[in-house]
């Protein structure tokens, strides 16, 4: 099939020119409970265009737009510093499985590749985990997201980069981030920022 935009529907391309103008530059946000922790940024806000090719990539199993989200991230985050070790904020296991494997670690991997082209240092480390347990989010309050996670982020054997970036599509209440950062700060490994596709509210 022809590709068409995940938006608009325009023909050509999974995101058309005009769509993927909705990734602006970084603004920072400031939402418990991440706020404190880290700089949290964001590249757009969670509605209309952005909402719409966010739910295709995650919901519809239009995987074609990782590249566009990829280059979206990339374009940004120069500005945050020189070097990147990017670290995806990990789904639940039925969640990847639906999606075709993890979309935020797809999403880094074409950030990255984008970030190397033009001649920065950029890698991807996947070393966060879901525990079987955690429940869907979407309907769930900031507290009750807090406890859902409580315990149930781990860290892979391996690699054990000493800066990253953490990465993930939406922003909502924070308590996704904030988890993992802490979880990346008490083993030593410290979060330069937050940076998300877009932030809700």
């Amino acid at each position: 099939m022809p590709a068409h935009c995940a938006s608009c529907g325009a023909p050509g391309a999974p995101c058309c020119e005009t769509c993927q103008t909705v990734w602006g530059s970084l603004s920072e946000i400031t939402r418990a409970p991440t706020a404190g922790l880290v700089p949290v940024y964001a590249l757009a806000r969670y509605a209309d265009e952005a909402r719409r090719l966010i739910l295709a990539y995650k919901e519809r199993g239009r995987r074609d737009l990782a590249p566009s989200l990829g280059r979206a991230l990339a374009e940004a985050l120069p500005r945050i510093r020189p070097e990147h070790c990017l670290v995806p904020v990990p789904s639940r296991r039925h969640a990847s499985r639906v999606r075709g494997g993890p979309h935020v670690q797809r999403m880094a991997e074409e950030c990255a590749k984008v970030l190397v082209s033009k001649g920065n240092l950029a890698t991807v480390a996947p070393v966060l985990k879901l525990k079987a347990g955690v429940r869907d989010a979407a309907k769930l309050t900031r507290a009750e997201r807090a406890v859902n996670l409580d315990g149930r982020i781990r860290l892979v054997p391996g690699i054990r980069p000493e800066r990253v970036i953490l990465l993930d599509d939406v922003i909502t209440t924070g308590a996704t981030a904030a988890a993992c950062t802490r979880m990346l700060d008490a083993s030593g490994i410290h979060v330069s920022a937050v940076v998300a596709l877009a932030a809700a509210g």
